[in-house]
């Protein structure tokens, strides 16, 4: 049985009269037991629907539905699969104390692996499991391997019950299930050998592993540091050579680069990032792999709608990791807008100087960059530091932030969808002044609940 949350209006839902409160038990007599029931088994133009009321009356609907007409159904909140392994890197696990109460949940959930691209690690699939990602045709699914020795494995993850991952892999993939996969790289546990042979048992198992980043570990000042602790720079020079070795060998073998290092793996390396056609559909961008060169092509592609911007200051709040990557994208939207772009980095102060995504910024850090800054005419802020109730990792919201500062701001991804709408015109974008909220509402972020946190420049654990 699943919940409404929401209906809709001038929905199918709607026209139905379903109501949020409402019990949605069965498709055409199978269960529903989650969301991606809901989604599979009402996507037939027809099909019974049985309901049990807000009221308790229990009610059964022949629905219609059009080809490509949406539901409009809102279902609550599924209950998350929570993670079994107790991985001494897990970033959850250093999570300092006050922040919003999801970033406590450990999830390892295949379903939002699908659904969100969150990295889950297999090791609490249940048959049941099995056969619904294979009747759904939940593919592609992201994956952490961390190593494909099964005794390393296990060590890593701190579960001696996990499961082979590569029989796993080659079994689902040979009923038609694709994955992206990752290996978080903790040194002397799987680097060096143990790295080569992950990624040759990863490469040997074909086209169904499409892609496999390797991110270094990301520890916060509450971390397991007596038990893990991060790469030096010649650990991860040595990891990038591994990781040009087998994207060498993919490229001549199948035409993409297939292995790639995070952005964090190259800045803690002090090489030089790739360029932009190095990530062919930068698949793994939300994992830190490509995000700076995504992040150029963005405002590349956004030229012809960024306004006139002469004469204004626009403060650009990131991270520290982006801090010496972000000079030549803020001179891109420069020389095309014409705007003096400052770039604002802002150290973390919540999960310490360690921590150097922008993801992952508090709203105190950045209010203590940006709260004496009245030279700036507007501050572009890290669209991905909120989740979708606009709510910082510090449980402060995004309109109390603007509140408390003495410029405009605005979330943004790439730039773009901050400044060329409606570029600095106040009216337009719903700018107030005076100390009132100056958070546009109009700027869409498509977050979930459930995304993992991004670590280190962006890289996922799981």
């Amino acid at each position: 049985m699943v919940r409404i949350q929401a209906v809709a209006p001038g929905s199918l839902g709607a026209e139905l009269g379903l109501v949020p409160g409402m019990e949605l038990h069965a498709v055409n007599g199978r269960a529903l037991e989650d969301f991606l029931d809901w989604e599979f088994l009402t996507a037939d133009e027809r099909f019974v629907l049985s309901v049990t009321q807000p009221d308790g009356d229990a009610v059964e609907y022949d629905v219609e539905r059009p080809e490509g007409l949406a539901m409009g159904v809102t279902l609550e909140p599924p209950r998350i699969r929570r993670c079994a392994n107790h991985c001494d890197f897990c970033f959850v696990d250093g999570n300092p104390a006050g922040m919003r109460t999801p970033l406590y949940i450990r999830d390892d959930d295949y379903r939002l692996s699908f659904r969100y691209g969150n990295f889950a690690t297999l090791t609490n699939l249940k048959p049941w499991d099995v056969e619904r990602i294979v009747e759904y045709r939940l593919s592609p699914l992201y994956v952490s391997v961390h190593a494909t020795d099964p005794t390393v494995r296990r060590w890593l993850l701190r579960n001696p019950e996990a499961p082979e991952i590569v029989p796993q892999l080659r079994s689902l993939a040979g009923q038609g299930i694709r994955f992206h996969t990752q290996v978080v790289l903790v040194p002397g546990a799987n680097d060096g050998a143990e790295l080569v042979r992950t990624l040759t048992d990863l490469f040997g198992l074909g086209e169904p592993i499409l892609s496999v980043s390797v991110v270094p570990v990301a520890l916060t000042e509450y971390s397991k540091r007596d038990l893990v602790r991060e790469l030096g720079r010649g650990e991860c020079r040595a990891a990038l050579a591994t990781v040009h070795q087998f994207a060498t060998r993919a490229v001549a073998e199948r035409g993409s680069p297939w292995c790639y290092g995070a952005d964090d793996l190259y800045l803690q390396a002090g090489e030089p990032l790739p360029p932009a056609e190095w990530y062919g559909e930068f698949e793994q961008r939300e994992n830190g792999v490509g995000a700076v060169r995504y992040l150029q092509t963005r405002v590349a592609a956004a030229r012809d709608r960024l306004p006139d911007l002469a004469g204004k200051r626009i403060g650009v709040v990131t991270g520290t990791a982006m801090g010496p990557l972000m000079p030549q994208v803020l001179a891109d939207v420069a020389a095309v807008t014409g705007g003096r772009f400052e770039l604002v980095v802002v150290e973390n102060a919540l999960f310490g100087r360690s921590v150097t995504t922008a993801g992952l910024l508090p709203a105190t850090a950045i209010e203590g960059a940006l709260r004496a800054r009245r030279d700036l005419d507007l501050a572009l802020l890290p669209a991905e530091a909120v989740n979708d109730d606009l709510i910082f990792m510090d449980d402060v919201s995004a309109d109390d932030l603007a509140a408390r500062l003495p410029m405009p701001v605005r979330l943004s991804y790439d730039f773009a969808d901050a400044l060329s709408e409606c570029g600095m015109r106040n009216a337009e974008c719903g700018i107030e002044g005076g100390g009132r909220s100056r958070i546009d509402p109009s700027i869409d972020i498509p977050h979930s609940a459930f995304r993992t946190p991004h670590y280190g420049a962006g890289e996922g654990q799981g």
